[in-house]
């Protein structure tokens, strides 16, 4: 096996299955990654047993001996990244050795055999849409910081992707707060579905969106994910959990509606949460006609107060909110104006844009 390829159309698609390549493996082969030469394409594949990447890559000449090896990841990417830009890269494989040269510049490497390599199963797809990047990038960044991140309702690790009458929404939440996005545009399936994706295969899948004018084809299945785009197929295994019913989450009655600043507030909670305390970033929220006055308090003693105006007609309310979950909200919403609902003071606040968004968030107040 023999080729040569240009250090900048190697390395991009190196770092992204690299990422997959989890630092501390059971399996040594599972810090390798897979190089297949077929031709003028060169396929990388990383894999951790729940996620696997597969990258694509065209060689300006085809090669003359094809094969498969197997090399360290990290070291891998760590030469390609250490070398001159511009600069072309001769990978040999002889025996149980890669060399790889450049310029004046050779290394030699350690592989695992190519056989030994596992790759995530995936059998037959139940639903299959095709949808921009560019879409399924603002799904996944309008929801995926509500995610639970080690939580022992492991269900709640990761997001749910619903195709639900031709609409497809994304929801997460981590039991405290809850973020959901859904499509505009209706997706060609017909049968209702609801899987899993664990967090780490969203984490991926959204460093793969780059080209966000380009279609992405995603494929479900009873037990996996997998999305397709010109250069790469990426496939993750899902979450095999029931998520919770998030539509009984959100408010119902909310009758204190509040409009206002998204810009003004989301500046005015970042001030006072430099005073909150540490560990609970709690925050009053005190309600009254055409004003809201947030206050914050720590075990020091201190304080921090802000008075922003608002739109509210309604009864005085105090309630208590973790400023991080709110300051979350406020900067993956756009728009100038934000429409903040509530009932009372304790119960959940529903966040959303001021005119037609497609995005809700839901906040459980605390105690304070």
């Amino acid at each position: 096996m023999k080729f040569s390829i240009s250090r900048d159309a190697l390395l991009r698609p190196l770092n992204l299955v690299a990422g997959v390549v989890e630092r501390r493996q059971t399996l040594p082969i599972l810090s390798n990654v897979l190089l297949v030469l077929e031709g003028d394409q060169l396929s990388l594949s990383g894999t951790d047993l729940e996620v696997e990447l597969v990258g694509r890559v065209k060689l300006a000449k085809p090669a003359t001996s094809p094969g498969e090896v197997t090399v360290p990841a990290r070291k891998l990417v760590d030469i390609c990244k250490s070398l001159p830009e511009g600069s072309d890269i001769d990978f040999t494989v002889e025996e149980s050795k890669v060399t790889v040269r450049s310029g004046r510049s050779r290394f030699t490497l350690s592989t695992l055999p190519a056989r030994d390599f596992p790759s995530v199963e995936e059998g037959a797809g139940t639903h299959r849409f095709t949808i921009k990047q560019g879409q399924l990038k603002r799904l996944i960044e309008r929801t995926g910081f509500a995610m639970a991140q080690q939580d022992v309702r492991y269900y709640l690790n990761g997001m749910l992707l619903e195709i639900k009458a031709g609409r497809l929404r994304v929801v997460a939440t981590d039991g405290h707060r809850l973020a959901m996005c859904t499509l505009p545009d209706p997706v060609p399936v017909e049968d209702d579905t609801q899987v899993i994706l664990p967090r780490k295969g969203v984490l991926e899948l959204a460093r793969l969106l780059l080209d966000e004018s380009e279609d992405i084809a995603v494929v479900l299945g009873t037990n996996h994910l997998r999305a397709t785009t010109t250069d790469f197929t990426f496939t993750s295994k899902l979450v095999d959990g029931k998520f919770p019913d998030y539509e009984r989450v959100l408010p119902r009655a909310a009758d204190k509606i509040i409009i206002g600043s998204r810009l003004d507030l989301r500046q005015a909670f970042t001030r006072t949460a430099i005073l909150s305390n540490e560990k609970y970033r709690g925050v009053r929220l005190k309600l009254a006609p055409d004003v809201i006055e947030i206050v914050a308090n720590n075990p020091e003693q201190e304080q921090a107060e802000e008075q922003v105006s608002v739109e509210y007609q309604g009864d005085s309310v105090e309630i208590g909110f973790n400023v991080s979950y709110l300051l979350d909200v406020l900067g993956v919403l756009s728009g100038e104006q934000v429409k903040l609902s509530m009932s009372d003071p304790n119960s959940s606040a529903l966040l959303e844009e001021s005119v037609d968004g497609d995005s809700l968030y839901v906040v459980m107040p605390m105690r304070l």
